[in-house]
């Protein structure tokens, strides 16, 4: 009952117009800002390899044609941010951006998973029912109101970005030892203004302490009206305080713009009428008739089938975290279930890693220069984390066999975690051409002998 009653609650559409536009906006600003640097270049097509995630290898690098797929996306991005066949150009954008994220797991970023999730999110939200090229055009699409749902979902994803966030910042690394905000702060001696304070450990415990307080409250402080103002306040200031600190590309300005969705409706309507003046658009794309006040803008159908999908999807993003715990030895160590579980900025990991090649045919081994194979990109991403040096000894095994040898593949790695001294890694007694790749734990990893207490 208090389901049904709450799915029939609305509430004004103007949050969504405004969500659509910046999100539009800050997704064609990235795709030309990775454009623009090269990056498409240098991380889709000069690889030699590529480093697939578990269980979509089936999704293959596309050489140049890489560019085309970045390209929908950036034509994706301006017909979501006008509002002009919104359902086609955000399924467009989510299956190409989706896409280009899946082939390789070196570049994986929060902020990309995000953008990902929030992407499939938005394909079920009538965010081109106000303020849009569709309603214009379509007057029956045009609606003042929208199922309270609709807005809610989005603070939902939202609060549980931070949320999690937070809640993964409560471990005696970050809290206790300010590991490794301390390390990172220490190099960063030459910032205007600030860079002095960096060296002092009582900045360090204070940057730790409040990064977490303002993870875990930040979203409660925004859902609450008296205090929202201020909260967003400190929305704002904390990431562009990040973003000037940490190369973390888009993100700031992707929590930023979000933020706004908790405002009323009232603040988007100015934003709204705001925009209206500076682009010139006539009130008439925005202006409501009384037969398309009120609409209700899904089907019975339409509301069953979505609240399904979205119900499973919310329970994913829930659940998927916390599978770390079905795995042994410390999560930092080993990182197994520690992506897409919006653990943001809380390792720093250095690592050399040496394989070495045994011929069984003949007996004879050598040492592989990763350079052959990989960017120097990918030879430090893999070179702390156990599921990159699996693949990379399967890559080599592989390449190997068509040479006419019977490799065996041993690796020798070495990794500091958070400021510790180095120590050994993977087990180099064991021919990795032999392990499977699985979601079970990789017993070849050397176990860590230290506590990092925490969720």
């Amino acid at each position: 009952m208090l389901a049904s009653i709450y799915l029939n609650k609305k509430t004004k559409t103007a949050p969504l117009a405004v969500f659509r536009i910046f999100f539009g906006l800050l997704m064609l600003v990235s795709i030309v800002r990775f454009w623009w640097y090269g990056w498409i270049d240098s991380v889709y097509v000069q690889p030699k390899f590529y480093f697939p995630y578990y269980g979509f290898e089936f999704i293959k690098p596309l050489g140049s044609w890489t560019y085309l797929l970045f390209a929908i996306c950036a034509a994706a991005s301006i017909l979501i941010l006008i509002g002009y066949k919104y359902r086609l150009a955000m399924i467009s954008f989510f299956l190409c951006f989706t896409y280009i994220e899946l082939i390789d797991k070196t570049t994986y970023l929060n902020h990309y998973y995000f953008v990902s999730v929030l992407s499939f999110l938005l394909l079920f939200l009538p965010l081109n029912a106000y303020f849009s090229v569709d309603s214009y055009k379509n007057k029956k699409l045009r609606s003042q109101t929208t199922p309270k749902w609709t807005v809610d979902s989005i603070k939902l994803l939202i609060a549980i970005v931070y949320i999690y966030a937070g809640l993964a910042k409560i471990n005696s690394d970050w809290l206790l030892h300010v590991k490794p905000i301390s390390i990172w702060l220490s190099t960063k001696t030459d910032f205007p203004i600030l860079g002095g304070l960096f060296r002092l450990s009582w900045v360090h415990y204070f940057f730790s302490w409040f990064g977490m307080l303002y993870d875990v409250f930040i979203v409660f402080f925004l859902l609450y009206k008296p205090t929202r103002g201020l909260a967003y306040f400190f929305v704002v200031t904390f990431h562009l305080l990040t973003h000037a600190l940490f190369p973390i590309g888009m993100f700031p300005y992707i929590m930023i713009t979000s933020g706004l969705i908790f405002f009323d409706a009232d603040v988007h309507d100015k934003i709204i009428t705001k925009l209206s003046y500076v682009s010139r658009i006539s009130k008439s794309a925005y202006v409501f008739s009384q037969d398309n006040k009120f609409k209700d803008l899904y089907s019975a159908f339409e509301k069953k089938i979505i609240a399904v999908i979205l119900s499973i999807f919310f329970l994913i993003q829930l659940l998927l975290p916390w599978r770390y715990l079905m795995y042994p030895d410390e999560l930092f160590w080993t990182e197994e279930g520690y992506r897409f579980s919006w653990r943001v900025m809380l390792i720093e990991k250095v690592g050399l890693t040496t394989f070495t090649l045994v011929d069984k045919n003949t007996g004879k081994r050598f040492e592989i220069r990763n350079s052959d194979f990989l960017t120097d990109f990918q030879i430090k991403q893999m070179s702390t984390q156990p599921d990159f040096i699996l693949q990379y000894a399967h890559m080599l095994r592989d390449h190997y066999i068509e040479e006419g040898l019977k490799p065996e593949i041993y690796v020798e790695s070495y990794v500091t975690l958070n400021g510790r001294l180095s120590k050994e890694f993977i087990d180099s007694k064991i021919n990795l051409a032999n392990e499977n790749e699985t979601f079970a734990h990789k017993k070849w990893i050397v176990p860590f002998n230290e506590t990092i207490k925490g969720l």
